[in-house]
């Protein structure tokens, strides 16, 4: 592994954690894993959908999804709707408790970010603003990378 593969490894899962924490206790929103976060934001993207297209858009095994779904229908995360075109279907959908808290998180992140990047000197701004694209690239294609492995 290269040095540059090596750190940033280091450095994304600690930033995220940071962020998620830093926003939940500046909102003073309720602990939800990261887990069932991903699965809110698909919603929040795309909604209803069966949790078989949640597992395969997330890259999770179907049970995995399943158990999920049971957890966050019981804390009012997400609603069952049947199907429109097959009653035995079942679709999941976010329910507003779940919009408001994504509003929130999203909002108190925003507000945490702006603050510290207002404290970082132009060139460093400018350094991160001419990272975003290369971040999205890596996302890309490690969401392709995965879509090409089995799930969980």
């Amino acid at each position: 592994m290269t040095e540059l593969a090596a750190e940033l490894s280091r450095t994304i899962g600690p930033l995220r954690r940071a962020m998620l924490r830093a926003a939940r206790l500046a909102a003073g929103l309720p602990e939800l894993p990261e887990a069932q976060i991903q699965v809110l934001r698909a919603l929040a993207v795309e909604s209803p959908q069966t949790s078989g297209d949640l597992a395969a858009g997330l890259q999770l095994a179907r049970p995995t999804v399943s158990n999920m779904i049971r957890v966050m229908t019981a804390d009012d995360l997400v609603t069952r709707v049947p199907g429109v075109d097959d009653l035995r279907q079942v679709l999941i959908a976010p329910t507003p408790r779940a919009r408001d808290l994504l509003r929130r998180y999203d909002e108190a992140a925003g507000a945490i970010l702006d603050e510290i990047l207002g404290g970082l000197d132009d060139d460093a701004r400018a350094v991160l603003a001419d990272a975003l694209p290369v971040l999205d690239g890596l996302t890309a294609a490690l969401v392709d990378r995965m879509a090409n492995e089995p799930p969980d």
